[in-house]
């Protein structure tokens, strides 16, 4: 009645992917977790759908805000408004508007420079020149050599120090990987962000371009069944999960059995790294980047391409030669004390995190399944562990699954509800969640050993 025009949300809940009615309630929450939504409150000044979607793994989420806050607000190398500049720079390079709106306030809060954010072009030409090792970490990690370090260290007057350059490696990875938490598990932007909320009743015609670009189709799609997808019956998504525990059994009985040699070990993780070349999404259109989130990097043409690729060799990284555990580790912990312990850290939970259940079913050992997974995205970067039997992947993970692990990973904008709905169909959203912290901290993981194998083959 007096004109003003009324923010309505356009979402319900904190993902489009979960239902509201199955993530936790604020207000229904057991005690760890307020003290949670507590922390993350008094850290970020909100309480955002990343955390209230996380929070279905409180350890995670613990070790998750105590990195974060580590990274942006601690003690450390880079100016607080760098932190949030290469925030910024990193979630862009995946099109992830949800992160760049995040860290645009919170760069402004902190005192940066407006003009900044008119383009990568009008940051210092410090920020301008880790433009590279953004878009090559992002996208092809592989490619990354000492010569590039070089390049930023050696730069005269807008060089970066060890410990500035260890300090920007861990927040790009830091946010390459939590824009594919965003995309893979579907984060709505909160109602005070651009693409959270409209000023008319939400209707399909009128939905504004920063939607389409984070796959939102306007509010029915989150009541209707996914276009052109066949309800599956309940009795095949029970199948599915008996099958894939059946398989868990047969696989451990012929390792108690025999162990195949290391030449035929070396074949299949090459045939799995062949394979995963093939494995690409159905719905692989082209998802615009918007003006508004692409003028924070260049080279928007630059993306994901497999490292295989005809007449492309990538030499295998071999995790025996350079591991986290006993290189990467002790480089980041020399550089930028504590970091390395929060990390590892952070590595261990989601990587050992369990509940003992799958689907329906209690006291279930699901290690090999996890550790399939995390070897599956590693394999996808090239990176093998020699003593492990790269055949179970295939065993374990169905294509739906892979085509889900490779986009999320990859290309993470261009995820949609009907991959997320398309595997595991009879899993809780929690175990889908899970999914998404190995996917999280896996390829996290392999883009740092990377960056951080290139350091050490710089300072030696």
């Amino acid at each position: 009645e007096l004109g003003i025009r009324i923010p309505r949300p356009l979402g319900h809940g904190p993902s489009r992917f979960i239902p509201e009615k199955e993530t936790i309630q604020v207000g229904k929450e057991d005690a760890t977790m307020h003290t949670l939504f507590a922390e993350s409150f008094a850290t970020l000044g909100r309480l955002d759908n990343v955390t209230l979607v996380m929070v279905f793994h409180p350890q995670y989420l613990e070790s998750f805000l105590k990195t974060q806050h580590y990274l942006l607000q601690m003690d450390g190398p880079l100016p607080l408004h760098y932190r949030h500049y290469i925030g910024i720079m990193a979630a862009a390079r995946h099109q992830c508007s949800y992160l760049v709106n995040l860290h645009v306030n919170d760069f402004l809060h902190v005192g940066g420079d407006p003009k900044w954010l008119n383009g990568l072009e009008n940051a210092p030409q410090k920020l301008q020149n880790l433009g590279e090792l953004n878009k090559m970490l992002a996208h092809r990690p592989w490619l990354i050599t000492k010569e590039h370090i070089e390049q930023l260290l050696k730069t005269e007057e807008n060089s970066w120090s060890l410990a500035e350059l260890i300090h920007a490696v861990v927040l790009l990875t830091h946010y390459h990987s939590l824009a594919s938490f965003t995309f893979g598990c579907g984060i709505s932007p909160e109602i005070d962000c651009e693409g959270g909320h409209t000023f008319r009743p939400p209707s399909v015609s009128n939905y504004c371009i920063c939607d389409i670009t984070n796959g939102y189709h306007g509010v029915d799609e989150i009541h209707a069944s996914p276009a052109g997808s066949i309800p599956v019956s309940s009795t095949e998504s029970v199948c599915e999960v008996e099958a894939l525990m059946e398989k868990m059994k047969q696989l451990q009985e012929c390792r108690d059995e025999e162990e195949a040699s290391q030449e035929e070990m070396a074949t299949r993780f090459e045939r799995e790294k062949r394979e995963s070349m093939f494995v690409c999404s159905s719905e692989d259109e082209e998802s615009a980047a918007t003006r508004d989130v692409s003028r924070h990097f260049e080279d928007t043409s630059y993306g994901y391409k497999d490292f295989s690729r005809h007449g492309m060799h990538v030499p295998t990284f071999r995790v025996q030669d350079y591991s986290w555990e006993d290189h990467g580790y002790s480089l980041v912990n020399r550089l930028y004390p504590d970091v390395g312990q929060l990390l590892d850290e952070k590595f261990h939970i989601a990587y050992n995190l369990t509940y003992n259940t799958m689907a329906m079913h209690k006291d279930v050992d699901t290690s090999m399944l996890r550790r399939a997974i995390w070897n599956y995205i590693h394999c996808m970067f090239g990176i093998r562990y020699d003593d492990y039997d790269y055949g179970e992947i295939n065993q374990l993970l169905d294509r739906s699954f892979k085509v889900y692990i490779k986009t999320v990973v990859c290309t993470p904008e261009k995820t949609t509800k009907r991959m997320y709905d398309s595997f595991w169909r009879q899993f809780e959203h929690s175990e889908k969640v899970h999914v998404n912290l190995l996917l999280v901290e896996a390829r996290m993981q392999a883009e740092l050993l990377y960056a951080l194998r290139a350091i050490t083959r710089y300072m030696t």
